[in-house]
C-alpha cells in the first residue's frame, strides 16, 4: 500500500475552488523556487533582503491581495488565507512581512484613510515599491494598547508626535508608518487616533532590534518619535479610538489562523520524509508504532486546524465573522502548530536542531507567533468573555 499525503488524507482540495487552488499553487511555487533555497541562510544571518523581495512579492500580487482597488487584486479572504499558509510554510517571517504590509499598514489606510492618503500610498505599496509598518505596541504596553504613552498634541495647524513603539515588523525598512497615538482631549480630538507618518519625517527613527532567536528572517524594529511634526492631513480621518487599530489586528490575526498551519505542515511533511529514510535498528523509523502515533496525532490536529481555518475564511467572505471567532482560530491553530513543530523535532532527533532541516526554525518562529497579535492568554479571555458575558481582562 502506498502512502498518502496529508492533503489527500483530509481531501483538503475538495474544500477550495479552482481559482483558489490556482493562486495557492502559484504562491507555493514562488515560495519553493524563490524563497526556500535562501531562507535558512537569511535566518542564520538574521537578514532579510526586504527591498528586493518586496518588488518580487508585489509582482506576485500578494500585498493587499484581499483589498479592492489601488492596484490590489480584490481576492477573497479565503484565498488570502491560503496564500498566507504557503508563505509561512517557507518561514513565518515571510508571512509576517506580507501580513504587516497588507493587513496592517495597507488595510489601515484603505479602511480609514483619506482619498489623498490612499492615492499616495496604496498603489505603491501594492506594487512593493513602498513598504509600510504599523506602530501600536509600545515597550510597556502590548496586550493593553489603551495604556499607550505615545502622544500627539496640536501645535497650530499641525500635530506633534512624541513616544516610542516596540517590536515593529518592517520598521527599519518602511517608507511609511501607521502610528497610533493618544491625542489631547481638551483640544477637541477624541482619544486614540492614527497618523500616516512618512519615515523620512524629521524626528522619526527606527533602530533595528537585534539578537533575536526567533523571526530572524524578518526586520523587527523600535520606532522612536521625537517632536515629529505632521500636517492635519496626516491623520486617518475615518476612525477614532481603539476600534481602528483593533480592527487592523483582526485582519492580521486572521492571516495567522491559516499561516501557522503552513509552518506546521512543513514540519510534519519533513518529519514523515525523514522517518521514512532514517533506519533505526535495521528498520525505517516510520515503521515503529510510537513514530506512527506521533504522526497520526499531528496530522489530526493539522487537519482540524485547516477545517477551522476554512470555516472562518468562508464566514469572513460572507461578512459574518466576529473577533472572538478569529481568536478561536488564532489560539487553536498556533498552539497546535507549535506543538507539532516540537514533536517533529523529536522525530528528527539531533538533526532536528540544525538549519539543514526547517523544523527548529519553524519552532523558534512559532514562539513569536504564539504571543504576537494577541497572546494565547488574551485570546482565551476573549473567548471566555464571549461565552460568559464577563470581562476578565481587569
Amino acid at each position: 500500500m502506498s502512502a498518502v499525503s496529508i492533503p489527500e488524507l483530509f481531501a483538503f482540495d475538495d474544500l477550495i475552488d479552482d481559482d483558489e487552488r490556482e493562486i495557492r499553487d502559484t504562491v507555493r511555487a514562488f515560495g519553493n523556487e524563490k524563497l526556500r533555497p535562501h531562507v535558512a541562510g537569511w535566518f542564520e544571518e538574521a537578514h532579510l533582503p526586504a527591498r528586493d523581495l518586496a518588488l518580487e512579492l508585489g509582482r506576485l500580487g500578494v500585498f493587499g491581495m484581499h483589498l479592492e482597488g489601488y492596484g490590489c487584486a480584490g481576492l477573497s479572504a479565503t484565498t488570502y488565507g491560503l496564500a498566507c499558509m504557503e508563505l509561512e510554510a517557507v518561514d513565518s517571517g515571510l508571512r509576517s512581512f506580507v501580513s504587516v504590509q497588507g493587513s496592517l499598514a495597507m488595510f489601515a489606510i484603505h479602511a480609514f484613510g483619506s482619498d489623498a492618503q490612499k492615492d499616495e500610498w496604496l498603489p505603491r505599496m501594492a506594487a512593493g515599491e513602498a513598504l509600510g509598518c504599523f506602530g501600536l505596541t509600545e515597550p510597556d504596553f502590548g496586550s493593553n494598547p489603551a495604556g499607550m504613552r505615545t502622544v500627539a498634541k496640536r501645535d497650530g495647524d499641525d500635530w506633534v508626535l512624541n513616544g516610542a513603539k516596540m517590536w515593529i515588523t518592517n520598521g527599519s525598512v518602511a517608507d511609511v508608518a501607521v502610528v497610533w497615538a493618544r491625542t489631547d482631549l481638551a483640544e477637541g480630538a477624541r482619544g486614540i487616533r492614527g497618523f500616516v507618518v512618512p519615515t523620512d519625517t524629521p524626528g522619526f527613527s527606527a533602530p533595528e532590534i537585534t539578537h533575536k532567536m526567533s523571526l530572524r528572517a524578518s526586520v523587527t524594529s523600535e520606532l522612536v518619535l521625537t517632536d515629529v511634526r505632521l500636517p492635519e492631513s496626516a491623520i486617518l480621518p475615518g476612525v477614532e479610538g481603539l476600534k481602528g487599530p483593533l480592527s487592523c489586528l483582526n485582519e492580521a490575526r486572521y492571516g495567522i489562523v491559516f499561516g501557522a498551519l503552513g509552518a506546521a505542515r512543513d514540519c510534519l511533511e519533513t518529519a514523515i520524509d525523514y522517518a521514512g529514510d532514517r533506519e533505526v535498528f535495521d528498520k525505517a523509523l516510520s515503521g515503529y508504532q510510537i513514530t506512527q502515533t506521533k504522526i497520526a496525532d499531528m496530522a489530526l490536529e493539522l487537519g482540524k486546524g485547516f477545517l477551522l481555518a476554512m470555516h472562518l475564511g468562508r464566514r469572513k467572505d460572507a461578512g459574518g465573522i466576529r473577533p472572538e471567532q478569529i481568536s478561536l482560530g488564532k489560539l487553536n491553530n498556533v498552539r497546535e502548530s507549535i506543538e507539532i513543530a516540537r514533536t517533529c523535532r523529536t522525530i528528527l532527533g539531533a538533526n532536528g536542531i540544525t538549519l539543514e532541516y526547517p523544523v527548529i526554525r519553524h519552532a523558534n518562529n512559532l514562539e513569536s507567533v504564539l504571543t504576537y497579535e494577541g497572546t494565547s492568554e488574551m485570546h482565551q479571555l476573549t473567548i471566555g468573555k464571549a461565552l460568559t458575558g464577563h470581562d476578565a481582562f481587569r
